[in-house]
């Protein structure tokens, strides 16, 4: 069954102190693209998160929202930097041996040193912390996927009624086509014997203008085609693969069809239907913008 583009997925859990959630909101788009709000420490996440949500994800705007709840009790995170802290140690170590300097280098003297300690808004880096985001993406994007599928059911049943309207302008459009070449062929005949004031025509080829005439005006071959296209839209309809741009070029072609059956057919009742026609396919296409 299609899917449609929009959607939203929201997943979340305790961490530490506080919490983590991960929120996945998609909308239309001609192609995929996929933007992330991370926090700074969490960048490194996008490229393998982007990469978990290509298979399930053809088409649309995605927008990966990961955010971290403040931690009760505290102002703020301790970063220890531990690369400076040994940079610091060994640089006192050899001052210390050069100038012959007596006194420990102790924890509480690197510890104090510029950088090696700091305050901040942002967690340190922890594998556990992106084991826990990549899970909780993973649920947010099922919860996103199955509100993409429902709607796609939805956008497939209206899509159907739709259809089958169009299919009985169809109907009545290929009933009413005899009697319309039927109806053109005897218009002509009199104006081609009025304009004879009664003389004897050239019966072969007054028959072989008339025939000309009438075939012009036949709408077989684009009946014949419009149900061809019908039939390969509700095909894809039934479709888990993305369809989108498929259902687009059919509808593309639908609307070619029936715009040449009513140039064509140059009669009332047909262009009624025609026009009816016309109508269900602009309402299906602002439908299949929608589809994946």
């Amino acid at each position: 069954m299609i899917r449609s583009m929009t959607g939203f997925g929201q997943a979340n859990a305790s961490w530490l102190e506080g919490s983590v959630m991960v929120e996945i909101r998609a909308v239309n788009h001609r192609f995929l693209e996929v933007a992330f709000r991370l926090p700074r420490h969490l960048h490194a996440l996008e490229e393998p998160l982007k990469k978990a949500m290509q298979p399930r994800c053809k088409r649309g705007r995605i927008d990966v929202t990961v955010s971290i709840q403040g931690v009760k009790g505290r102002g703020g995170f301790i970063n220890l930097d531990q690369a400076i802290a040994r940079q610091y140690h060994q640089a006192l170590r050899r001052l210390k041996t050069t100038l012959k300097l007596p006194g420990s280098i102790d924890v509480a003297l690197i510890a104090g040193l510029r950088d090696v300690l700091t305050v901040s808004d942002q967690p340190p880096e922890d594998p556990q912390l992106a084991t826990l985001v990549h899970k909780l993406a993973d649920e947010a994007l099922g919860q996103m996927h199955a509100m993409r599928v429902r709607e796609g059911m939805a956008l497939a049943k209206d899509m159907q009624e739709r259809l089958q309207m169009l299919k009985d302008h169809r109907a009545a459009v290929a009933g009413r086509a005899p009697e319309v070449l039927q109806e053109g062929f005897e218009r002509m005949k009199q104006r081609i014997e009025t304009l004879l004031h009664g003389e004897a025509p050239d019966l072969p080829r007054l028959q072989q203008e008339l025939a000309m005439y009438a075939d012009r005006g036949d709408i077989t071959e684009e009946i014949v085609r419009l149900d061809s296209h019908v039939l390969q839209f509700e095909a894809q309809l039934k479709s888990s693969e993305s369809v989108g741009k498929t259902l687009e070029f059919l509808l593309q072609e639908m609307g070619r069809e029936v715009n040449t059956i009513g140039s064509k057919a140059n009669d009332g009742v047909i262009a009624g239907h025609v026009v009816q026609m016309k109508a269900e396919l602009e309402r299906i296409r602002e439908q299949v913008q929608n589809v994946e």
